[in-house]
């Protein structure tokens, strides 16, 4: 073998890794080390690899582990495969946008979690254990037996042992939450929420006919006292309430709080909807709303924030049979069922612990994006350490749709105040999302800009004081 031969390759397999065990899957630690040595200029595109059953030998494992190690790698855009000529470090991807998405509430992808794997295990053990031919065909709305079981299952957290069949499965949060404005409400009542709510919401009241009406509140949510006066005044059909790391304030009412607001319901005869997406990504969140009133509140819990956006499935507490039915029937006029599939592999993962692995790979990674934007934003920051956004209020040389605005034009986008207004006025805040940005490195870079931003006075004099347009309507 030449020296020329020796030397190149030596650059190709300087790379490897050194196995270590408890420290993750290991085609996890070969993919990580490959992305590495990119990064660090070990390897340079249009670098060949070794073919897989030469590195499995180098490495001594098996042969699936090296597959599997390149597959991630080419999922994050670091290898590409030339055919008979093998496996080659891929030039880097060109983004084809510049837009640094803090405006979307998504869950973040958590690290060491194989989310490929985990859909693929998922979706082969539903094939599996279900008739394909169920899987495409029409159901009851409300969930099979299985799917309900599962959401008693999800829901025991907050409520421990659960009647399944109290329990009604949903294609997402929203749809719920019409389904109960449909069920609970007439055109013209009223709904009564926090002065800055979420725009679902106000989509759903306005489109149904329904009047939406802002009770004040504090540092601890809704006000007692204000919600008692509002439901004396305007007689409301329902309230609306988002108890934990709010919607957008990201306020988690204390325990005290809710047993007020669930007594003053009581009292008044006033049903309550309690959209509580977030419980389950808290750090020791109270009980639930529903446990001190439940024959009074609806109760929404969805997949989407705590797992994946793309499982669009929610799990409904209603205890009151007959209310049920009336849910129900108002579900179907607009949405016949929950995707089968899609239910299926929510109960798989539920039932397998997968949704646990998922959420808790989930949780993890929020606060550690909490403790980025902490350190990035400085006095400005003040969140939870938990969950998925930040509520910033802003400096007064600022106002939120301008702001808004300005980060656009520097390729951010965040939501203003306006887009969570129940009435005709909103404080000067924005909330920024930790979730939608996938690369931390990216989300690091986007917060920098957005404090420099913010550091800095607003272009023209006239607008500080402009209320601006832009109330776009996010999740």
């Amino acid at each position: 073998m030449s020296q020329a031969k020796t030397i190149q390759e030596g650059h190709l397999t300087g790379w490897l890794p050194r196995l270590v065990e408890n420290q993750g899957p290991r085609f996890l630690q070969i993919a990580d080390a490959l992305q590495a040595a990119v990064a660090d200029g070990s390897l340079t595109p249009g670098d060949r690899l070794p073919p897989q059953r030469q590195l499995a030998a180098r490495l001594d494992v098996d042969l699936t582990t090296v597959t599997r190690a390149y597959d991630e790698a080419r999922r994050r855009n670091l290898l590409e495969g030339r055919g008979a000529r093998g496996t080659y470090v891929a030039a880097p991807k060109v983004e084809l946008t510049s837009i640094l998405d803090l405006s979307m509430n998504t869950p973040p992808p958590p690290a060491g979690v194989d989310f490929d794997d985990l859909l693929k295990q998922g979706l082969s053990q539903v094939l599996m254990r279900a008739d394909a031919e169920l899987l495409m065909t029409y159901h009851l709305a409300g969930g099979s037996d299985s799917d309900r079981k599962a959401g008693a299952t999800w829901l025991a957290p907050m409520f421990g042992h659960l009647d399944a069949r109290q329990v009604i499965v949903c294609p997402g949060a929203q749809a719920a939450i019409a389904a109960s404005i449909l069920a609970l409400t007439a055109p013209g009542d009223i709904i009564l929420a926090e002065p800055a709510s979420y725009p679902g919401l106000l989509a759903a009241a306005t489109r149904f006919g329904r009047r939406v009406i802002a009770v004040a509140a504090d540092q601890h949510g809704m006000v007692p006292g204000m919600l008692e006066q509002a439901c004396r005044q305007h007689q409301p059909a329902l309230v609306y309430l988002n108890p934990t790391l709010q919607n957008p304030t990201a306020i988690t009412m204390p325990k005290h709080r809710r047993q007020e607001l669930a007594g003053i319901a009581r009292r008044c005869k006033v049903r309550i909807v309690e959209d509580d997406p977030y419980w389950l990504l808290a750090d020791a969140p109270p009980p639930p709303v529903a446990t001190f009133a439940p024959e009074q509140v609806v109760y929404i819990s969805t997949l989407s924030k705590c797992l994946t956006p793309g499982l669009r499935v929610a799990f409904v507490l209603i205890r009151e049979s007959q209310e049920r039915e009336r849910f129900l029937d108002a579900l179907r006029s607009f949405a016949l069922m929950t995707a089968p599939l899609t239910a299926a592999l929510a109960t798989q993962w539920i039932l397998d612990g997968s949704a646990s692995r998922l959420m808790e790979g989930v949780r993890n990674e929020a606060r550690l994006r909490h403790r980025m934007a902490r350190t990035i934003l400085a006095g400005r920051y003040s969140g939870t350490g938990d969950g998925l956004h930040v509520w910033l209020e802003l400096p007064a040389y600022w106002n939120s749709a301008q702001l808004a605005r300005a980060a656009r034009s520097e390729g951010i986008a965040v939501t203003p105040a306006q887009a969570f207004a129940t009435g005709t006025e909103s404080v000067n805040a924005i909330r920024i999302s930790l979730g939608s940005i996938k690369d931390r490195g990216r989300l690091q870079a986007g917060l920098q800009r957005l404090s420099h931003l913010l550091a800095q006075r607003s272009i023209t004099p006239e607008s500080a004081s402009s209320p601006g347009t832009d109330t776009t309507s996010p999740p």
